[in-house]
């Protein structure tokens, strides 16, 4: 694992790659918070060639609030720079489950963005039932207007034998005030509840590096993914072949590292991307 204390071989590590890819919260910004060495180091990234891309599991909201949000924070994204687990969950859900009837516990923006692809949905933006129809596929995500009915809708579908879908696994969604349960912890209580694990898209599935790739058009070995969790960012690296670099300006600290296994490790360690900026491109 390299650190900044191994500066000529983390400084030839970041020179060998084309595309970096940037988890949101708690990398680059924190609520509604930017990191100013953020925005610098990505502006240098793309002044010098090199390629930048957005990749968020907090599927609560949609490319078109990612994009005003990072305009708004200094990023200057353009609408190919921005991939949400919401888009890899929708893209998974047209072509391996098309024509597949689907029940969102989600947002009205993951609702809408699910009818943009073409997704049947047996539920409304609320969560409340259109259809008599049961579904045959439950997606859950980070539900901001979660209720305890739409809770109880979920698991009485997937007793019945309704697949089980997540969008991503992310127990904790960092803020300028703390932590509050995201996803994973939402399909927690599912799970608990009905017995029935799901498949989980976003960070660090198969399905979210496939996606990267078909978008981007990069190899493997021209990536590198910056992130501030171990289970989501440095795994879907360390999982499937992507260079791994950890900042802990958000979730992680270093005990945490210090205490996961080697293969759960990541490639770089870095307090922020601060850090990364002069490595790459000096002071």
């Amino acid at each position: 694992m390299l650190t900044e204390k191994n500066a000529p071989e983390a400084a030839d590590l970041l020179r060998s790659k084309k595309l970096f890819v940037f988890d949101m919260d708690g990398t680059i910004y924190l609520g509604g918070n930017p990191f100013d060495f953020a925005v610098r180091f990505i502006n240098r990234l793309r002044e010098n060639g090199r390629r930048v891309l957005f990749f968020t599991n907090n599927a609560s909201h949609d490319p078109v609030f990612y994009i005003d949000k990072l305009t708004r924070l200094g990023f200057s994204p353009r609408r190919e720079e921005i991939c949400t687990s919401g888009d890899v969950t929708a893209a998974f859900l047209t072509r391996k489950r098309a024509g597949k009837r689907v029940y969102l516990m989600g947002t009205p923006e993951l609702w809408r963005q699910f009818s943009s692809y073409g997704v049947p949905m047996t539920d409304g933006p609320d969560g409340v039932p259109v259809t008599d129809a049961e579904p045959e596929i439950v997606v859950t995500s980070f539900d901001t207007g979660l209720t305890y009915e739409k809770l109880t809708l979920a698991c009485d579908y997937i007793r019945h034998g309704a697949e089980y879908l997540c969008t991503h696994p992310d127990f904790n969604c960092p803020t300028e005030t703390g932590f509050i349960p995201d996803s994973g912890a939402i399909a927690a209580a599912v799970t608990a509840s009905t017995g029935v694990r799901p498949t989980y898209f976003g960070k660090p599935s198969r399905e979210t590096v496939d996606m990267i790739a078909e978008i981007t058009g990069a190899e493997k070995e021209e990536m590198i993914v910056f992130g501030d969790r171990l289970y989501t960012d440095i795994a879907v690296g360390r999982r499937h072949g992507i260079t791994a670099a950890l900042v802990l300006t958000g979730e992680t600290t270093v005990k945490d590292v210090e205490a996961a296994e080697e293969a759960e490790r990541p490639d770089l360690l870095l307090p922020s991307l601060a850090e990364a900026d002069s490595l790459l491109f000096g002071d």
